[in-house]
């Protein structure tokens, strides 16, 4: 309980209790993660449910949905795509490409990657409503939890880019505990998005997520030499749509 409140806190602005805050520490994170994804996503699949037996079009619930997970999530994954976006591709040098991932300010490539991500989830969601409701909601819940949790890979694979940030403070992450978390997150989706798709598209989403967070692992050593807390949240959204796409061949 108290490493799925540290998630919680770590992850999202739900309130946790008010049990004494602790220094995070990604090891424990990282086994918690798949349920405090869940949690995370109560808010926004309610909304699906209700906006879709209400009535109300199926592609404004889905960006009301997707609005909600923004606030749920203080905007992290959204805000991690954008500075990735500018600082891998905005940036000569090393330094400099650390240096733009450091700055607030979003620059055309963080825009672009930002409007992109929230429109593929919407037409993912929306399209999915249009079915289903009950099948948006499992394979939106499914693709989020194992693109977060296979979006950590970043941090077992490389070392950190720098000495500060939110990466740097939760420390690095053993591959024991990223395992634990990934398996909980496997066996999620196999229920979730088994019931939701089949064991086929969960076999492609779990291909999927594995090729796009490896290819984006070897992207982040080549161009900085090392992660972020940035380029490990832009792992999880990318993670994400890849397990969204692989599961929507199969609905």
């Amino acid at each position: 309980m108290a490493d799925l409140i540290m998630a919680l806190r770590f992850f999202s602005r739900l309130p946790a209790g008010n049990s004494p805050h602790e220094a995070p520490d990604l090891g424990r994170i990282a086994m918690a993660l798949p349920f405090a994804a869940v949690i995370m996503a109560i808010i926004p699949c309610a909304i699906i449910l209700l906006g879709a037996w209400a009535g109300i079009p199926h592609f404004f619930v889905a960006t009301l949905a997707v609005a909600s997970m923004a606030i749920v999530g203080g905007g992290m994954m959204e805000d991690s795509l954008a500075d990735s976006a500018d600082g891998l591709f905005g940036g000569y040098t090393r330094e400099r490409r650390l240096d733009i991932l450091k700055d607030s300010r979003h620059g055309t490539y963080g825009v672009s990657a930002l409007c992109l991500f929230l429109v593929l989830r919407i037409t993912a969601i929306g399209s999915l409503i249009a079915i289903n409701p009950l099948t948006a909601v499992g394979v939106w819940l499914a693709a989020n939890l194992i693109g977060r949790s296979g979006g950590l890979w970043v941090s077992v694979a490389l070392p950190q880019a720098r000495d500060e940030g939110a990466s740097a403070a939760a420390g690095q992450l053993p591959r024991s505990r990223y395992l634990v978390g990934l398996g909980l997150a496997t066996l999620l989706l196999v229920i979730i998005g088994g019931l939701a798709t089949s064991l086929l598209g969960v076999a492609a989403a779990l291909f999927a997520v594995a090729l796009v967070v490896v290819g984006w692992t070897a992207l982040c050593k080549r161009l900085v030499g090392g992660q972020t807390g940035d380029l490990i949240g832009a792992a999880a959204g990318l993670g994400e749509i890849a397990a969204l796409t692989a599961l929507l061949i199969f609905v």
